[in-house]
């Protein structure tokens, strides 16, 4: 990505995630890549009186775990971090910041910087991290506790907990970032904002590092029962692995999920200069604005397209140099539909080409984190030359089939991908578009 005022390019050199299909970047990409799903029967409450008993829950985390390499983000001068999280610091920081804590020091190890640390410039260090929804367990169970037992139960640090940004403020304590610190809270596509602005600041020099990325843990009795009054959630208590079906004829809806996916993006040179691994570059961002209905997207994904069409004039490249779309596609009726006819309007000329995966076949929908779990797919299918597939496909929709897209049904192609585009949309008619490029 450069700006019209720069030359400089970003990639990405670091990847972390804890997700409903494991608890690291590499055991999330090997399910992804063998069409496994992380779907399953919800356990974090007692949601047998919901029509909705399903979600994409991570299973096993422990946020007070050792970490599996220390690490030394303050050099020599500091000691170095042996746990995330201690036992006081679990109880001040609510779910989703403990999981998008663990990504994030993740994303840091695995781009190396720790190893070097005493030559790279704090200042010129940020994060911009985001949660769609943010702190909504310990809302609804502060709010029981209240009521059940008083105020003076009310934990001091319930602010800390719920807080949109304090994922953002704990990474930068925790790794020392001193440059810019932000939160975006975009409904769905907040990570892909967050991967493209902390790009954006990369490429015009306000930084050489951005931790970015996003992390969401909502799957509590209010959000499960209001997107269920929305009608929006699949309803396959049956058959949790095959609820979430973007572009399925049968698809009924989405599966809410919880995780986190996080980047370290780099300035190319500066990653160069350290010898540090690239996994490919951040070519172009593109974002836009349906202005049509809250919920819905625009008729033909509009808006969704010029959101493509931006991240790929960005990149300076055109359709024919994609091989690869990580699509939005949230297994709901109306969406995966308009999607489909987007993407296929901006690729009319490449259909032939291009794999489109939809990665919430598997991992349900993350919210927050949605947008950099599916950069996340295109960036590893990118390095690997892997497209991972759209699983519970078993009648593609023929509306869907008309627009001539190769959904990548049920089974991961290998192939040589050159340039990928992954899509993020929300609420509010919001959405985001980011182009990778192998280097």
């Amino acid at each position: 990505m450069k700006t019209p005022q720069s030359n400089r390019r970003v990639v990405v050199t670091g990847l972390g995630a804890v997700t409903p299909l494991g608890l690291s970047a590499s055991a999330t990409w090997e399910a992804l890549a063998a069409g496994r799903s992380g779907i399953g029967p919800i356990t974090r409450f007692d949601a047998s009186a919901c029509p909705v008993q399903i979600a994409g829950e991570v299973k096993g985390f422990d946020p007070g775990a050792a970490l599996v390499k220390p690490l030394r983000p303050f050099g020599d001068e500091r000691p170095e971090i042996t746990q995330i999280f201690n036992g006081k610091d679990v109880k001040k920081f609510g779910r989703f910041t403990h999981l998008g804590v663990a990504a994030a020091i993740e994303a840091y190890g695995d781009a190396g910087l720790d190893t070097n640390r005493d030559q790279v410039d704090a200042d010129r260090m940020g994060v911009n991290l985001g949660v769609g929804i943010g702190g909504l367990p310990e809302i609804e169970a502060t709010q029981d506790t209240w009521r059940e037992q008083g105020f003076r139960k009310i934990s001091p640090f319930f602010i800390i907990q719920i807080a949109p940004n304090l994922l953002a403020g704990q990474v930068s304590l925790l790794l020392n970032l001193r440059g810019p610190n932000m939160a975006i809270a975009s409904a769905c596509a907040t990570s892909g904002h967050t991967l493209g602005e902390a790009a954006e600041a990369i490429a015009r020099g306000q930084a050489d590092v951005m931790v970015a990325g996003g992390a969401e843990s909502t799957v509590t009795p209010l959000a499960v029962g209001a997107f269920a009054r929305m009608r929006a959630l699949s309803t396959r208590n049956d058959d949790p692995a095959g609820a979430s079906r973007p572009y399925d004829a049968n698809r009924d809806g989405f599966v809410l999920s919880e995780g986190a996916v996080v980047f370290v993006l780099e300035e190319r040179e500066h990653a160069m200069a350290r010898g540090a691994r690239i996994y490919a570059e951040v070519a172009g961002y593109g974002a836009s604005a349906d202005a049509f209905h809250l919920s819905s997207l625009s008729p033909g994904g509009e808006g969704s397209q010029r959101a493509m069409r931006a991240a790929l004039a960005s990149a300076e490249m055109v359709p024919e140099e994609i091989d690869m779309v990580s699509a939005h596609a949230t297994s709901t009726p109306g969406g995966d539909g308009e999607e489909a006819a987007a993407i296929a309007g901006v690729f009319a000329g490449n259909l032939g080409g291009l794999n489109v995966t939809g990665v919430k076949s598997m991992t349900g929908h993350l919210l927050g984190a949605a947008g950099a779990m599916g950069a996340f797919a295109a960036v590893k299918g990118i390095e690997q030359g892997v497209v991972s597939p759209t699983i519970n496909l078993q009648d593609l929709d023929p509306a869907v089939e008309a627009t001539g897209l190769n959904v990548t049904p049920n089974t991961a192609v290998k192939k040589p991908v050159r340039g990928a585009l992954a899509n993020s949309f929300g609420f509010g008619g919001t959405n985001a578009s980011l182009v990778f490029r192998a280097v």
